[in-house]
């Protein structure tokens, strides 16, 4: 997809990589990019339309869909990330709240859009949803639960042209890993990348130099060659066989 002259919609847009992703969209030439998040947002160029939109309020979720008159790509970025030990079912219920099933809501509210307009969704997801992470064991199993959605809805929504990608993504250096100490990539960075990725048709985006290190791999390996295995079996395709 070349998102010049069309519609974007960007959850988490306030910060991080959802504040660089609505800059990547600009410089693009979107034409209209909503800009959604929890708070109020004030943004200066006309082509940007703020949108205030928690993914777990399903009131507010359909609201956003009544000020969209039209859409192209939605890009769930918004996300969070607890670290903890699993002691405790709370950090588990916050992740998945808005990791997973927040996602879910979005993705689901905007998806007659996307038809009409045979788009493209992006999730953007982490490595972590491959491998767990140990200081962070409850976000990783958001992110792997939010990474099999996304390969759900990528064989049932094919159907109906709308296109599904998902953004594995390394340490990046945002608010949201800021304590952790390790090599990341900026937000502004992997903007760019995610959007190169989704030109290209890359069905997994690895937009910065850890995630890359795995691509290949994963592109070669079982796990995506069970992916397009298991992807015939939508229930249009197995009600056919019965």
């Amino acid at each position: 997809m070349n998102i010049e002259n069309k519609t974007v919609l960007i959850t988490g847009a306030n910060r991080g990589i959802g504040k660089a992703l609505v800059q990547e969209a600009l410089r693009r030439g979107a034409r209209r990019v909503y800009a959604a998040s929890r708070s109020a947002l004030e943004v200066s160029d006309k082509r940007v339309m703020p949108l205030t939109l928690d993914v777990t309020n399903a009131k507010q979720i359909q609201r956003a869909v009544e000020n969209v008159e039209s859409l192209d790509l939605l890009i769930n970025n918004a996300g969070v990330f607890l670290p903890d030990d699993l002691s405790s079912r709370a950090a588990l219920d916050e992740n998945l709240a808005v990791n997973l099933f927040g996602t879910q809501a979005v993705s689901q509210a905007f998806l007659p859009l996307l038809a009409r307009s045979q788009g493209a969704m992006v999730n953007v997801l982490s490595i972590a949803a491959l491998a767990s992470v140990p200081f962070s064991p409850a976000y990783s199993i958001s992110k792997a639960a939010a990474f099999s959605l996304t390969q759900s809805l990528r064989a049932l929504w094919a159907a109906r042209g709308v296109k599904v990608h998902a953004v594995l993504a390394g340490p990046v250096d945002t608010d949201m890993s800021r304590s952790l100490e390790l090599p990341k990539a900026s937000p502004e960075s992997v903007a760019q990348n995610i959007f190169e990725g989704l030109q290209n048709g890359e069905e997994e985006i690895f937009p910065d130099p850890t995630s890359q290190s795995v691509a290949e791999g994963w592109r070669k390996g079982v796990a995506k060659a069970l992916e397009r295995q298991f992807a015939a079996f939508t229930p249009e395709n197995t009600a056919k066989v019965a």
